[in-house]
């Protein structure tokens, strides 16, 4: 299943590759990871 996320420099729907669940300082659900078309880093914040 792919996580798929926004990407703020293709301006689109992309999906995260290498996604990665961590949690955030204030201890909420994120998961992190890069655009597979520019490299640029994506979070996702809440339980995917």
């Amino acid at each position: 299943m792919a996580i798929t996320g926004y990407c703020l420099k293709c301006k689109k729907k992309v999906d995260i590759k290498d996604p990665v669940h961590i949690t955030m300082k204030n201890g909420k659900p994120a998961t992190t990871g890069s655009c597979p078309t520019c490299g640029t880093k994506i979070y996702k914040i809440g339980k995917a």
